[in-house]
């Protein structure tokens, strides 16, 4: 298995970033744990954007972004999204956690890397225990979830994933 490293988005990356995006437009996928990357159509806006949501001034949950790149080529093959805290909206709706997978790289166990990678980041910033949701027609995310010690908790409707979205903690 390719080894992954988590890289703090930066210049280097604004190229691949945009085939990233474009990547998930092709294939018709959602995109989660982008840190809202498709929405931005400037690239350093963004980072500014990301930079100001580790340490947000405005009340805002803190969270990091990262690149999940591939160490041999140096390829984003995925991001992640780690809020550093929940409030009742994220409880409800997104969890700690929001990764994805590029379309062309999915089905090759780097899905389970990335989620250790966050979980281990959620480590540092203290975090014990932290919640992550999945639509229940997504049998390949609830096996990532529970692979990396996720325990079952609910069941509950939610706008972000759609009527019977599954809540799991996964204890660190």
């Amino acid at each position: 298995m390719n080894k992954l490293n988590l890289v703090i988005p930066n210049n280097s990356y604004k190229v691949q970033a945009q085939e990233y995006i474009e990547e998930f437009k092709r294939y018709k996928s959602n995109i989660n744990g982008s840190g809202n990357l498709e929405k931005y159509n400037d690239y350093n806006m963004w980072l500014d954007f990301l930079k100001e949501m580790k340490n947000p001034k405005n009340g805002d949950i803190p969270r990091s972004t990262f690149f999940v790149v591939r160490e041999c080529d140096n390829r984003v093959i995925g991001m992640i999204n780690i809020r550093h805290r929940l409030n009742n909206f994220l409880l409800n709706e997104y969890g700690n956690i929001g990764y994805s997978v590029r379309p062309t790289e999915r089905g090759k166990g780097y899905a389970n890397q990335i989620l250790h990678l966050g979980l281990n980041e959620c480590k540092k910033i203290g975090l014990n225990r932290v919640l992550l949701v999945c639509a229940k027609n997504n049998i390949a995310s609830e096996k990532v979830i529970r692979h990396n010690g996720g325990i079952y908790w609910n069941k509950i409707d939610t706008k972000c994933e759609g009527k019977d979205t599954q809540r799991y903690w996964i204890y660190i």
